[in-house]
């Protein structure tokens, strides 16, 4: 029997990770801008926990859909939509993996460690070089906006298939939720 639904630990992940985003791309425009300061310091530490954990749990996310793959999107639905959704996911899923392991090579790159929840400290992935720190920040920069313009499409096509197709694609997402069909 095809599951119509996912599971309650692929829900869980899903919204773990999405406010934890919310609040990652949040608060790393908030440190963008401030001046230099024992605060700007405490909140970056925060920035690269919740960086180091997302990126955990979006491995064990891989793991799980992996080992239960995500119910068929609707029959209706046209084939180009399907791939779109196919491509917008995977595309999710590559950047909530790139943008951590960028952050931690601009870090390891501006000789600045890693050091998780301020207890395990992460090896370096690169050697010193402060010019390569700079590309690498910009590079962590481009790769949230993209996710930004990437998570806006997810979003509006997740609302669109509730408001105007009137199918269970959303619902099937939210927590406590069955989908019908």
């Amino acid at each position: 029997m095809t599951r119509i639904h996912y599971t309650s630990t692929a829900k869980a992940l899903h919204w773990v990770i999405a406010l934890m985003i919310v609040g990652m791309l949040l608060l790393g425009f908030l440190i963008q801008d401030m001046p230099f300061s024992p605060r700007k310091l405490q909140w970056i530490s925060w920035h690269k926990w919740i960086g180091v954990t997302i990126f955990l749990l979006v491995l064990l996310r891989l793991g799980w859909r992996w080992r239960h793959p995500p119910p068929p999107l609707p029959a209706s639905m046209p084939a180009w939509q399907r791939w779109a959704a196919h491509a917008g996911h995977w595309l999710l899923y590559g950047l909530m993996l790139a943008i951590p392991l960028s952050g931690w090579l601009m870090s390891s790159a501006k000789g600045v460690p890693t050091v998780w929840f301020g207890v395990l400290p992460l090896p370096d992935l690169l050697s010193r070089d402060p010019a390569l720190g700079e590309r690498l920040q910009q590079l962590h920069f481009s790769l949230n906006i993209g996710l930004m313009a990437v998570l806006v499409a997810h979003v509006g096509a997740a609302i669109k298939h509730h408001v105007v197709d009137r199918d269970d694609v959303l619902l099937r997402m939210l927590p406590g939720n069955q989908s019908r069909n």
